[in-house]
């Protein structure tokens, strides 16, 4: 038996797989190596672990290249009987130990994880009977007291207490909502009803979110059952009132778990019934099934999934080797820990009040958030707004776009309108932006004005990059009294913020402009102050993500090297999140600049990379990280200076970045903030000086700034925030995407194994 005094990690994949498992794998590899610790894949999860031998690999730096687009899990995932026998779990112990290994890495759902906690537990007396039986020997034994386990949760239900979202969620909500938008297209050409099954067995994530982000007319999640004894009927009146009044599509999503008040499960073929019996009408069932679980992971599984394997080795690293078993996860856009068992306990806790009919329990459970997000969503499915309560005070609010078009801006009007109108509040939409607000381009919108706005791409009301001044002042003025114009929601990004805060500043001159106004962050290049994430950038990045993937094919079978310029202006924040994204070896960013010997450096590397069997090279470049060294500038530089060893191709993506529907992710944080901003408008209407300020998701959190502050938290000569959180990432996009030193030594290693 070989003896070990230094920690050797395994990192496994259990239970069912999910999209961004093999970036999470990815992660775990090279941060170890890069910590100079051995590591191991346990190859078909638990299976591997009983079954040792092959099935645990040492792995180098190239065992994980080109696995970040792929999706499920390349080391495996199987169910294990044998492990959940104290035999199975000795004979793990055994093979762990033969290879050094006391800290474990375990991605996979809450059985996967409470499996390897219960083996943390029981390891100091396995480790002791393989001792008593000789199959170890003392020195083992005194070096291995204790296991290390560090869960991360790969599930695309994202039903897991202690962290906000689970690996795979993501991408599973993206396979949704590209299948009932497609649903939709038809659905509407028919004039049929679709009822729509997803996963999600005690937790109604996927249910609700995709309904929120394809605009679907009704949703049943375990949760929250119908709370109307005879739901049949009301369901079937809610939908025929759609039809009247001009809805040619009408869609409802199910969750595998759903159930009425009783316990009684509620599943698609009998809604199909219940539809066709009591409207007539013609319905058609589709079951998602595993079509949720496949394909090339999203955006933001990839980076989160990057991320958070990188701090669980981090943690393994630095743990207490006989401490509790902890759970990596993200809350609030930050990486978290939290102890393992106490997660598991609290997800627990949620199945058992859903099973125990305590619906109330198990949405208070869920979280503030998912609470909001079902009361906005039970708004929006709404025929018709509610009649107005008499005696309420109404307001007249207007809507509009201003900057650059950015995916996600129709929901957002969608969601304010619809919230507004719900109110009883006039809702009037400026067209084009501030050209529109000084030209009186004013129209009132109506329920259905909006409707199937929720998933398309561009921005319907148009827009503008004015910044009005001199004269357009009087003329804003005089249509916002002309219109009676209470209070004005600008969905935009940098050039709105500007007219916003230009109108607040002239308020001592124009009495019109004191009215509560309020901007919402809507910008690809996320430059935003006070938001750390801005409507349209997911999309941007996905979009990215998905061009580079088809990139790579191109240029892995040519033996070329690509150099992909993105959007982004001075801010970096595409150029960086697509470059961890996607395993680019090199980003360039505005804030960090580039020289001539940076160039140089990156050319040195990328020759002795390709002299020793490389066969792709891939650079992002943000577009004005500099005016001399360019694209072009670039690529003729490493097209001469590679010769024979590689081509050099560069793209420019432009505009397809702007382009496209929204993703999940923007049209449900586009609907959130828009349902805050119309609250801050009616809050602020009262008052004698009313604010005007900036919405923004600040570490998870909606969060109000004042207009009047926007100068100070700005860089207005490169028109981008102060505070770039992304930045603190650069050294981990560094880290997992270098091929040195590692895959240089890793090549020489075997050249010399081939000379013996």
């Amino acid at each position: 038996m070989t003896n070990y005094t230094t920690k050797r990690l395994g990192v496994m994949t259990s239970g069912g797989d999910a999209p961004g498992m093999n970036p999470a794998v990815r992660a775990v590899v090279r941060t170890a190596l890069e910590r100079n610790i051995d590591v191991y894949a346990i190859y078909e999860g638990y299976q591997g672990l009983v079954d040792g031998g092959s099935y645990i690999q040492k792995m180098n730096w190239n065992s994980v290249g080109g696995i970040m687009h792929r999706g499920g899990t390349v080391i495996g995932t199987a169910r294990c009987a044998e492990f959940r026998s104290r035999s199975g779990r000795l004979q793990t112990t055994r093979n762990l130990l033969e290879h050094g290994i006391n800290s474990l890495i375990v991605i996979g759902g809450d059985g996967s994880l409470t499996g390897a906690n219960l083996f943390r537990q029981e390891w100091p007396d396995l480790v002791a009977e393989l001792r008593e039986r000789g199959d170890i020997d003392q020195v083992t034994l005194e070096q291995n007291p204790y296991l290390t386990v560090t869960g991360l949760v790969g599930s695309i239900d994202n039903d897991m207490v202690g962290t906000d979202m689970t690996i795979g969620a993501d991408t599973a909500l993206h396979r949704i909502t590209q299948a009932i938008d497609s649903i939709s297209s038809t659905a509407a050409s028919h004039q049929r009803m679709f009822v729509v099954e997803v996963m999600g067995r005690n937790c109604g994530y996927l249910a609700l979110m995709s309904a929120i982000a394809t605009g679907a007319d009704w949703v049943f999640i375990p949760e929250s059952p119908p709370n109307v004894d005879d739901w049949q009927t009301h369901m079937c009146q809610v939908l025929k009132s759609g039809r009247e009044v001009g809805r040619r599509d009408s869609i409802v999503i199910v969750a595998e778990g759903a159930r009425d008040r009783q316990g009684n499960p509620i599943n698609a073929e009998q809604i199909k019934q219940i539809l066709e019996t009591q409207l007539g009408e013609d319905t058609r069932v589709t079951i998602l099934g595993h079509v949720q679980r496949g394909g090339a992971p999203s955006a933001f599984d990839r980076y989160m999934s990057t991320l958070l394997g990188h701090a669980a080795v981090e943690h393994a690293l630095s743990a207490p080797s006989d401490g509790e078993s902890v759970l990596i996860g993200v809350r609030n856009n930050r990486i978290t820990q939290a102890p393992l068992m106490q997660c598991v306990a609290q997800t627990h806790a949620i199945a058992d009040a859903i099973n125990a009919q305590n619906y109330q329990q198990a949405m208070e459970l869920r979280g503030g958030s998912f609470q909001d997000s079902y009361r906005t969503l039970r708004t929006l499915v709404r025929t018709l707004p509610r009649p107005p309560k008499p005696g309420k005070k109404t307001l007249r609010l207007a809507v509009m776009n201003a900057s650059a078009p950015s995916p996600g801006m129709n929901t957002a009007v969608r969601a304010a309108v619809r919230l507004g109108l719900d109110e009883g509040h006039t809702m009037l939409g400026v067209q084009d932006g501030f050209n529109g607000l000084t030209d009186g381009n004013i129209v009132p919108m109506d329920w259905m004005s909006v409707s199937g706005w929720s998933a398309m791409g561009g921005a319907e009301l148009g827009t503008s990059r004015r910044i009005p001044e001199g004269r357009d002042l009087y003329a804003i003025a005089r249509n916002i009294e002309e219109q009676e114009i209470q209070g004005l929601l600008v969905i935009g990004g940098w050039s709105g913020y500007q007219a916003a805060s230009r109108l607040v500043r002239e308020r001592e001159n124009f009495a019109a402009f004191n009215i509560p106004i309020i901007c919402l962050p809507a910008t690809i290049n996320n430059n935003l102050p006070g938001s750390e994430l801005s409507i349209g950038a997911d999309t941007a990045l996905n979009s990215i993500v998905e061009v580079v993937d088809k990139i790579k094919q191109s240029a892995v079978a040519t033996h070329r090297c690509f150099v992909v310029e993105v959007m982004g202006r001075y801010c970096g924040y595409l150029a960086l999140m697509s470059g961890l994204s996607t395993g680019a070896e090199r980003v360039y960013l505005h804030e960090e600049g580039v020289t001539l010997r940076d160039l140089e450096a990156d050319l040195a590397q990328l020759i002795r990379g390709f002299q020793h069997g490389k066969r792709l090279g891939l650079l992002i470049r943000n577009e004005n990280v500099s005016n001399i060294y360019n694209t072009g500038f670039m690529c003729a530089l490493f097209e001469e200076e590679g010769g024979d060893l590689f081509e050099v191709r560069q793209a420019i993506l432009g505009h397809l970045q702007q382009g496209g529907n929204p993703t999940p992710f923007d049209r449900i944080q586009a609907t959130r903030l828009a349902a805050q901003c119309v609250d801050f408008l009616v809050q602020e209407a009262d008052k004698p000086t009313p604010a005007g300020s900036f919405i923004g998701l600040t570490e998870g959190q909606v969060r109000f700034f004042n207009l009047e502050d926007l100068p100070r938290m700005v860089d207005n000569a490169h028109q981008r925030p102060k505070e770039q959180w992304w930045m603190e990432l650069r050294n981990i996009a560094r880290i997992l995407a270098q091929p040195e030193p590692h895959f240089i030594k890793d090549k020489e290693a075997e050249a010399q194994q081939t000379v013996r």
